[in-house]
């Protein structure tokens, strides 16, 4: 059943075209992610399918009655109401009989109007809902149903804004960012909800876990033109480098054909005949296609860091609170040079303070923490750019020097490094006030980037970056030899780039934990069903788990953990070359080439496996 089509959707703002002529449908029980770089207009076709916005050419056409909600990426609501307000505000019919019922129960001597809104509640059906709507309520943990909007947090407020759009049971909910501002038990929340229901889908997106687990459709808008992939995130991926890959070789052939015919062409046949004049006719397309070029120029994060002594944090016997709220107690921890150090917990849990007394913007209450001379912060907060009215891109990045030195010695201008990420002449002298979210955020790296830190903080660094961004920053952060901490619900992020976990429980308690945040998972589902047994059983267990543990140093759990994912990462690359080998225009040497380097691959996951069973035993 068709809900919604784009029929030849065109956007632009001023000079700067957005998108032109795109076109696709949305149907009955689709879950579709819309992937495109920043910069792009995800947003822009959003706020148009919403109908908050329209475009300067083409039209959308929907069903009759068709049902629908959009969550956009900043919520607004009018800050004297209620959540309670706020919720029965949504355009729905059985919101509106379940709110008739609450109110004639406050009037029971009014039976004439308590008996017709009970009756509602029985003809729809609304009692099931009810109860599905307080599920969602206690779920987004919007307890308070008298708070009023204006004391609410950012976080909060998406929460309201996420209970709106799932209680008025759309046909169709649109959704910008979704994951943004919710926690990593609400994200897998959510994640699981819209797997098993029916409803029906379209979203923008950085979530590379909710894609996979969520999609069955994704479509990608690259250099101007759509591509549906029919499947989840890796089902795209892999479709994309065979399509990739296809249109090099049909580029290779045109600019073969290109040739043979500007040949004939240069000839200038006297005879016009019909064939000829439509081989004339042929040639401009011939000519279009030989000379099609992918423009997949990658973000470059280069740095010079500065030299990293042996002593770099150290916190000793570090408390903090908030009136009755209690964000460290006694917190004792020494990094090390190189650590990869991931934060998860609860929103609230305290965190982006834990950061900000790091880095000294907030004191402690007690105990002290320790800077070496040679560390160099870097912090990407979750505020992001200041954005100064009227300045332009260019201005933001001379403000830290015409030049700027890069590893080795040597140096960049400031217009050649907004290059590298990804800002073009024309984009360098927009106003900062006018990119994109993304652009904005992207551009806010790079000025954390250029003052060479060494010790790298990062407060949700993944935000509304796109997808393409997201894997360049990983790449650079893998290979970054200072220290990084890093506060994420991206848990596919998480997993790829660090090393061990401190897991915020609340109340003042950090634990640290030897992995990353999939193998957080797989232990805290382990100890789930021990809650259930005697108090004496779990101690016992306990000091087994204790005893096992104590076979394996602090290192060694480390390099456990590590190694799984690792080797699911190597398994991964390993699927990706042997799809190569399909491809029949390779030449005899390509082929030897990919041979010897699958021949590497699988070297390195047998050597990974086997370190692996040699600490599996050790633990066992």
């Amino acid at each position: 059943m068709n809900y919604l089509t784009v029929e030849n959707i065109s956007k632009s703002y001023g000079e700067l075209e957005l998108f032109s002529n795109l076109s696709f449908s949305i149907h009955k029980d689709d879950k579709i992610a819309f992937v495109a770089k920043n910069g792009s207009g995800k947003t822009s076709i959003l706020n148009i399918l919403s109908g908050n916005d329209s475009p300067d050419e083409g039209q959308i056409v929907m069903r009759n009655g068709l049902r629908m909600s959009f969550l956009p990426q900043s919520p607004q609501f009018d800050a004297n109401q209620t959540i309670n307000d706020t919720i029965f505000s949504s355009d729905s019919p059985q919101l509106e009989i379940i709110e008739n019922y609450e109110k004639a129960l406050q009037n029971p001597k009014d039976t004439k109007a308590y008996q017709k809104a009970f009756e509602q509640m029985e003809i729809h059906n609304a009692w099931e809902f009810e109860l599905q709507f307080k599920q969602i309520l206690s779920q987004l943990q919007l307890h308070d149903l008298n708070q009023k909007i204006g004391t609410m947090s950012g976080g909060q407020i998406k929460r309201l804004a996420l209970a709106q759009a799932l209680i008025s049971n759309p046909d169709l909910l649109v959704l910008d960012e979704p994951t943004n501002h919710l926690d990593l038990e609400m994200i897998e929340w959510l994640e699981h909800y819209f797997a098993k229901s029916q409803i029906t889908l379209f979203m923008v997106t950085h979530d590379r876990y909710f894609l996979e687990r969520v999609c069955n459709e994704i479509i990608e808008l690259d250099h101007g033109k759509l591509y549906s992939y029919k499947g989840n995130y890796s089902y795209y991926l892999a479709n994309k480098q065979a399509r990739i890959t296809q249109e090099q070789v049909e580029t290779g052939k045109a600019k073969q054909l290109y040739k043979k015919e500007l040949e004939w062409m240069r000839r200038q046949p006297k005879a016009r005949t019909t064939k000829s004049k439509s081989r004339i006719d042929d040639f401009a397309d011939i000519k279009k296609r030989a000379h099609q070029r992918r423009k997949d120029h990658n973000v470059q994060l280069e740095i010079n860091m500065e030299r990293l002594g042996s002593k770099t944090v150290e916190l000793h016997n570090v408390s903090k609170s908030f009136k009755d709220k209690i964000i460290l107690k006694g917190f004792d921890y020494v990094f090390k040079r190189g650590e990869r150090v991931g934060i998860i917990g609860k929103n609230g849990t305290g965190k982006s303070t834990f950061l900000n007394m790091l880095t000294k913007s907030i004191p402690t209450d007690g105990g002290k923490i320790v800077i070496g001379d040679t560390v160099k912060f870097g912090y990407y907060t979750q505020s992001g750019i200041t954005i100064k009215p009227q300045q332009k891109v260019i201005e933001v990045i001379k403000e830290f020097g015409e030049y700027i030195p890069l590893a080795k010695g040597r140096q960049i201008s400031a217009k050649q490094l907004l290059e590298r990420f990804l800002f073009d002449g024309k984009k360098q002298h927009d106003f900062v006030e006018k990119l994109s979210g993304g652009e904005q955020k992207r551009l806010y790296l790079c000025t954390v980037l250029i003052q060479n830190p060494n010790f790298l903080i990062l407060d949700e660094p993944t935000n509304d970056l796109d997808i393409v961004t997201l894997n360049i920053l990983e790449e650079f952060l893998l290979d970054f030899p200072g220290c990084l901490l890093v506060v994420s619900h991206d848990r596919y992020f998480m997993d790829k780039i660090v090393d061990h976990l401190f897991v915020f429980e609340g109340h003042g308690i950090v634990k640290d934990f030897p992995g990353n945040y999939s193998d957080y998972r797989v232990y805290e589902s382990s100890r789930l069903p021990e809650s259930k047994t005697e108090t004496t059983s779990n101690d016992t267990e306990e000091k087994e788990q204790k005893n096992k543990a104590n076979k394996l140093s602090y290192n060694e759990q480390k390099e456990y953990k590590n190694l799984e994912s690792k080797i699911r990462s190597l398994e991964l690359d390993k699927q990706a070359l042997e799809e190569k080998f399909h491809d029949t225009s390779l030449s005899q040497d390509q082929i030897n080439e990919l041979s010897l380097e699958l021949q590497s691959l699988i070297n390195t996951i047998e050597e990974k496996e086997t370190r692996w069973f040699e600490l599996a035993e050790k633990f066992e």
